[in-house]
């Protein structure tokens, strides 16, 4: 799994205790499974979840209070922590808020991703935590006590990226994935499916529009085309043609770059705005380009998945993990390349 560079982590803000407040253990498989008590989730009635904005915080164990972080802050009574999420833009946005959960000293025992959908332009909503991490099953409900927030990622909702769900009204889905990092070079996958119902043509590179933190175009950084341009063997150097996809097929492209360091100061870029082929409607999703002061980004052409079959759905890809972006958490590695650092440049 690709690490979140630390650079590019929101300062982290205040945590929720998660003890209290009707907290129970998951009753799937009856009493002594083991498996990790749940804290209460949106549907408990006793936190109250709303879509009314709320001035109240907890402690956490470091004793900071609840801090506003990129418009999500923590809020509750001890142990029915919420996010409440602002926003403060002119459009529907989707939030991706990544979290941990701690012990009541502080320590870190696990993370998850938490998507707070379609806030309307100057709404503030309340969003229950989940009570389950995806690896809650090796964390004792009795330990992990507290919520932090780690960062927050914002998109337009109408360019979500979308690995699930009803297919976008553009008849493909477009996302991310997690990808590789390895000796200052990464290397990140986009995906684009197609999961309507007519045949959708590709050919050459995807087009991209760099964003910062602040959503603000990020142009000092050249997109070079083929990943060639920054480190060979990453897969994504083949030469562009025309693909179609039936029904059911998916195609890939590459992002990769160098998180070199010189002089000068380095350029993050959280965000990728990616239009797919002229006209196609743009998704933005996070790769977290941590560029350094290199000023290049590769791109990759569109490269038919192997293995995928019209009239099928999904990627075709197994063990493919994504990054879902607004949607979730996974990880995993960028289909059909080699690790970089097996064949750096």
């Amino acid at each position: 799994m690709r690490p979140v560079p630390l650079a590019l982590s929101v300062a982290v803000t205040g945590a929720l205790l998660l003890t209290a407040c009707g907290s129970q253990r998951a009753g799937a498989g009856g009493p002594g499974t083991g498996r990790a008590a749940a804290s209460p989730g949106a549907d408990d009635p006793s936190c109250g979840t709303s879509t009314a904005p709320s001035a109240a915080a907890s402690a956490d164990p470091g004793g900071q209070g609840a801090q506003d972080t990129d418009g999500v802050r923590l809020v509750g009574a001890a142990g029915c922590p919420a996010f409440e999420v602002t926003n403060d833009t002119g459009r529907n946005a989707t939030f991706t808020i990544t979290y941990q959960r701690l012990s009541a000293s502080g320590a870190a025992l696990s993370s998850a991703r938490q998507t707070v959908s379609s806030v309307a332009p100057g709404r503030t909503v309340r969003r229950a935590v989940a009570p389950d991490a995806p690896d809650a099953s090796v964390v004792d409900a009795q330990d992990a006590t507290h919520v932090r927030i780690i960062k927050v990622r914002s998109v337009p909702t109408a360019e979500a990226p979308a690995r699930t769900g009803p297919c976008p009204p553009s008849g493909v889905r477009v996302y991310a994935d997690d990808g590789d990092a390895a000796m200052g070079l990464r290397v990140v996958g986009l995906h684009l499916e197609n999961c309507g119902t007519r045949a959708y043509p590709l050919d050459g590179y995807p087009r991209l529009r760099l964003l910062d933190q602040r959503h603000e175009p990020v142009d000092s950084v050249r997109v070079l085309h083929g990943g060639a341009a920054i480190a060979t063997g990453t897969g994504a150097d083949a030469a562009p043609r025309p693909l179609v996809l039936a029904p059911g097929e998916s195609a890939h492209a590459g992002l990769v770059w160098r998180n070199t360091t010189g002089s000068g100061d380095p350029v993050d870029a959280p965000y990728v705005r990616v239009v797919a082929k002229p006209g196609a409607a743009a998704v933005t999703v996070t790769p977290e380009l941590d560029l350094g002061t290199t000023g290049r980004l590769g791109v990759g052409a569109w490269e038919k998945d192997r293995g995928t079959e019209a009239g099928r759905g999904g990627s075709g890809r197994p063990g493919d993990s994504p990054d879902d972006g607004p949607e979730g958490s996974t990880s995993g590695r960028t289909s059909g390349r080699t690790n970089p650092a097996e064949r750096p440049s």
